[in-house]
């Protein structure tokens, strides 16, 4: 199995499985520890579109620079808050 060649790209996959990790905590049951993963992946996204040059930037790149990073940093931190605001339901 090959490697992308850009780091964006790279970044891309692991994000994919920081995603994906997250889905499967949320499956799994601890909801709270799924939303706080899925959220901190799409703020590390966004970070990565900010950082990473415009030559290796891959799958990262969805439309503009400003609306990637945008869009993914709202949703992460959207999710991040989701996760510790929602107060938690009765014991049983």
């Amino acid at each position: 199995m090959r490697l992308p060649r850009s780091r964006g790209s790279q970044i891309y996959l692991l994000l994919l499985v920081g995603v994906f990790v997250g889905l499967v905590l949320v499956i799994a049951g601890p909801w709270r520890a799924g939303l706080l993963t899925v959220g901190s992946t799409f703020v590390v996204g966004a970070i990565a579109r900010l950082v990473v040059p415009a030559n290796h930037v891959g799958m990262l790149r969805v439309r503009s620079k400003a609306f990637d990073i945008f869009w993914t940093g709202t949703l992460g931190v959207s999710l991040v808050l989701l996760a510790v605001v929602v107060p938690p339901g009765p014991a049983g």
